[in-house]
């Protein structure tokens, strides 16, 4: 079993090889918009997880999720080959490639954060105006006694 940190290096030399060879080695334009974003490689160094994201071609268009994962399937023996020569480990690491999921989570949480804040600034708003539904001073007043003679 190999220890993490060398793990994690691997990891991290794998994401810059791949991130590289996407850009100047493979011609394929489906692959134009991806970004690798994250890389994991087991502790037996045998088997790396490529997270990657795609982006549309301008800010309003949909990715094609479907093409890349294409492209990167077509791509893997390449990509596995230049993984081998340029890490120098005995056992190249087979890739698979997943879609990463972080950035549409985190922009369904912006989303919610603002519905949230927009629900406090509307509560607010209505306190603002707003008056007791009893008395002034809900609390009662202690007792005075009358026989301190």
């Amino acid at each position: 079993m190999a220890d993490t940190a060398r793990a994690r290096k691997l990891a991290k030399r794998i994401s810059q090889i791949v991130a590289s060879a996407l850009e100047h080695e493979v011609k394929d334009p489906r692959l134009a918009r991806v970004t690798i974003t994250d890389t994991k490689v087991t502790g037996d160094l045998h088997d790396a997880t490529v997270y990657y994201t795609v982006l549309g071609e301008r800010l309003d268009s949909e990715p094609d999720l479907a093409g890349a994962a294409a492209a990167l399937e077509k791509a893997k023996g390449v990509l596995r080959s230049m993984v081998g020569q340029q890490t120098g480990v005995r056992f190249t690491p087979t890739l698979t490639f997943i879609t990463d999921t972080v950035p549409d989570t985190a922009r369904k949480m912006d989303e919610l954060l603002a519905k949230a804040q927009a629900a406090d600034a509307e509560v607010a708003r209505l306190a603002a105006g707003a008056s007791p539904a009893g008395e002034a001073d809900p609390y009662k007043a202690p007792r005075e006694d009358e026989d301190e003679d």
